[in-house]
């Protein structure tokens, strides 16, 4: 795909019009979406066929540790401007570790697939909510049922409440315990902030009219 510098743009037929070119990776480009938005950033990979270009742009966020990547389908661009083209050839991609990936797919399935579990059981949205916030600390946490299984030792029921945890006194009743106390004492404070958020919302619209 021949691009000329940005001072020279040139049509984007033009530039699709070769199926050998494309463009180099590590080169860093600016396009122009039909939309009107301008979206700049270094080339990661791009696939002639589909024409899906993949760019890696500075974090939205503002953090400098952070990146965005983004996939523009260049149907839906009406012009493309190479910045800084790379000629040279790019540094070869880092090794994946493979199991530690099978590892999180493992995890993030049997993760949905619990979710899964407790929606058609029937399970309170406090309960589900519940359930993800101690899976967050203690990955031995399953459903039986109603009920919130954590380490085979304690045992949760509806409502979810720090006196529906029973179990063999010790360490492990105390901690779950704090932590189900602190889940209901953190929502119950997001709930008031957001009542306090509507409340200041409300009165400001009534102010301005």
């Amino acid at each position: 795909m021949r691009l000329r510098k940005a001072s020279a743009p040139v049509s984007l037929a033009e530039k699709m019009a070769a199926p050998g070119e494309c463009f180099s990776v590590g080169s860093h480009v600016s396009c122009l979406t039909c939309l009107g938005q301008r979206l700049q950033g270094e080339v990661v990979a791009f696939d002639y066929p589909s024409k899906m270009l993949t760019l890696k742009c500075p974090s939205s966020s503002g953090k400098p540790n952070l990146t965005d990547v983004i996939l523009i389908n260049l149907a839906y661009v009406s012009d493309v401007k190479m910045i800084n083209d790379r000629t040279e050839t790019p540094p070869p991609l880092a090794s994946l570790n493979v199991s530690k990936l099978a590892s999180r797919a493992r995890t993030e399935k049997e993760d949905k697939l619990s979710q899964a579990y407790a929606i058609s059981a029937g399970v309170s949205i406090e309960g589900q909510q519940l359930f993800q916030t101690i899976h967050k600390t203690i990955k031995d946490c399953k459903w039986q049922e109603k009920n919130i299984i954590v380490m085979d030792d304690v045992i949760i029921s509806p409502p979810y409440q720090v006196e529906n945890c029973k179990g063999k006194d010790g360490s492990a009743l105390s901690h779950i315990r704090k932590i189900v106390e602190k889940h209901f004492r953190d929502a119950e404070s997001q709930k008031s902030m957001q009542r306090t958020q509507a409340q200041q919302t409300q009165k400001d619209s009534s102010l301005s009219s």
